[in-house]
Order: structure tokens, then C-alpha cells, then sequence
């Protein structure tokens, strides 16, 4: 069979292109919500696990333990399956969910590893020379923390999109299980799973090149300055 023909049964008959335009559209919005909840959750778990009473730093940190331990697919059958068996949250609001909690386990401990990290020193000269201590965390550790912690948020980011290939397990018709099925119908497993192989990889650089064009819009604008 040519290969056009075959394309062609992949990705035009019977409205495969929409079928996996919904898969891509699932993917990508469990993706950015569950980035989002995870950051802002994995900020304030940080914030936790770097607190001196015990009473809130040791929860933080078996979170982080156990939520970076956990295989995400695990994880998220236990939420459909146990946890929110009988809940009336649809799939999709779970997978967001469970990958919030996961995501957030690993941001915290990015942060503060990131946190650790910036020079000391720039914030107590700030200190001495009258800034307040958010003042100096906003002008002197922020910056520092976003420098460090920006290239291996970049690979969370696209690691999570990865993550997201699971969630057809509970029901859920992302890319994945849309690749999978048309794989099915056609009989093209190779072809087809290679398509979308290079999906995903579009969807990582398109990720590396939101990345890129924030570092270059901050040194233009430094440049500026």
C-alpha cells in the first residue's frame, strides 16, 4: 500500500484529524492546569518544608517523599478508582488533580533546592541598607531562585506532558489512546504510533521555544535597562 494511502487512513478517513485534535486538546489541557494548581501547590509546600517548626516542615517532607516515590500512573488509579470512586468529579478534573499533587511534590523540592542555592550575602547587604525582608526577597531571591530553577522547570514541564500518556487508563481519551486506537482500526501500529512519537516531540520543543523566548524577552529587556 503507498504510503499517501496510508496516511491517508491514519490521519483524514473517517475524521481521524478531529479525533486527534481532541486527544491533543485533552493532553494539553490536563497538562497546563495541572502545571499551574502544581506550582502554586508545590510554592506553598515549599514554604512548608522550609519552615524550623517540625510540626510543618516534617508533613512537607514526607509529601515529597512519598508524592515523588508514587509511579503517577498508580497514583492516579488509586484517585479514580478509590478516593473519588464515588465522587461526581469527572475523569479529566481527577487526572488534573492527581498530577497537581505530583507535579507539586516535585516543584517544592525544585524550589528549595533553588532557594538553597542563591547567595546569601546579596540579601543581607539589602537588609543592612534598610530593605525590608520581602523587599529583599522579591528584588534579591526571586531572580536568583527563577535563574536556577527555569532549566529544570523547563524539563517538568515536558516531563509532565509525558506523564499525561497514562491517563487513558482511567477512561480518559487523550492522544495517546486516540494514537492507539486509530493504530487499532487501521492496522498501521508502527506508522501511526511514530506520528504520534513526533506530536509529542512537537509539543516539547513547543515548550523549549516558550522557555527560549522568556530568557530572550528578560535580556532584551535587561539590555533595555
Amino acid at each position: 500500500m503507498p504510503l499517501s494511502e496510508i496516511l491517508y487512513r491514519i490521519l483524514i478517513q473517517g475524521g481521524s484529524y478531529m479525533t486527534i485534535l481532541k486527544g491533543l486538546n485533552a493532553t494539553i489541557y490536563i497538562s497546563f492546569f495541572s502545571m499551574l494548581f502544581g506550582t502554586l501547590l508545590g510554592a506553598f509546600i515549599c514554604l512548608l518544608r522550609m519552615s524550623h517548626l517540625k510540626i510543618l516542615n516534617v508533613p512537607a517532607k514526607i509529601y515529597i517523599i512519598v508524592l515523588r516515590g508514587s509511579p503517577v500512573l498508580m497514583l492516579l488509579m488509586l484517585m479514580y478508582y478509590g478516593i473519588f470512586a464515588r465522587s461526581p468529579l469527572d475523569a479529566n478534573t481527577i487526572a488534573v488533580i492527581t498530577f497537581s499533587l505530583n507535579v507539586a511534590a516535585h516543584v517544592a523540592e525544585l524550589l528549595r533546592a533553588s532557594v538553597s542555592a542563591t547567595d546569601k550575602g546579596q540579601v543581607e547587604a539589602a537588609r543592612t541598607l534598610g530593605l525590608s525582608a520581602w523587599q529583599a526577597f522579591r528584588l534579591i531571591t526571586l531572580p536568583q531562585v527563577i535563574r536556577i530553577a527555569k532549566p529544570v522547570y523547563q524539563s517538568t514541564v515536558v516531563n509532565l506532558i509525558q506523564w499525561t500518556s497514562v491517563v487513558g487508563y482511567v477512561s480518559i481519551t487523550d492522544l495517546t489512546r486516540v494514537i492507539n486506537n486509530i493504530a487499532s482500526r487501521t492496522m498501521q501500529p508502527m506508522i501511526t504510533i511514530i506520528i504520534g512519537m513526533l506530536i509529542y516531540l512537537a509539543l516539547a520543543y513547543i515548550v523549549h521555544g516558550l522557555f527560549a523566548l522568556s530568557d530572550y524577552c528578560q535580556h532584551r529587556k535587561e539590555q533595555l535597562s
